[in-house]
């Protein structure tokens, strides 16, 4: 299914109301066009009698998206732990900079002359 769920890619999602003697009420549908869909992949549209389309297969679109869906999910995640891993390095990084920046400013204060108290006569 790996290629087969690009195509639900290439889908157009339409807006539509049933003519009136079908919906009275012409209730706003969403869905697709079966003539697009079966440019995009033919599997994917049930056919009439005569081989006229029919109707788009939506139970094969739902599944083709959870497909790319969790692919998706899969690379984000994939991106999320290469992040977590490289924020990790870049803490311990840090950690160790600050480290030797307080070494380096404790013997900077080390070295410095203590002052001297003089009494005048």
């Amino acid at each position: 299914m790996e290629n087969e769920s690009e195509a639900v890619l290439a889908l157009n999602p339409v807006t539509f109301r049933y003519k009136k003697k079908l919906d009275p009420e012409r209730v706003l549908h969403f869905g697709l066009i079966a003539e697009e869909v079966e440019k995009v992949n033919p599997d994917l549209v049930l056919r009439g009698e005569e081989g006229k389309v029919m109707t788009v297969r939506y139970e094969a679109v739902n599944a083709i998206l959870l497909n790319e869906f969790l692919k998706e999910h899969r690379r984000v995640e994939e991106q999320r732990q290469q992040f977590e891993t490289k924020f990790a390095q870049q803490e311990k990084q840090i950690e160790a900079l600050t480290a030797t920046v307080q070494k380096m400013s404790d013997q900077v204060a080390l070295s410095k002359p203590t002052p001297q108290l003089v009494a005048n006569p």
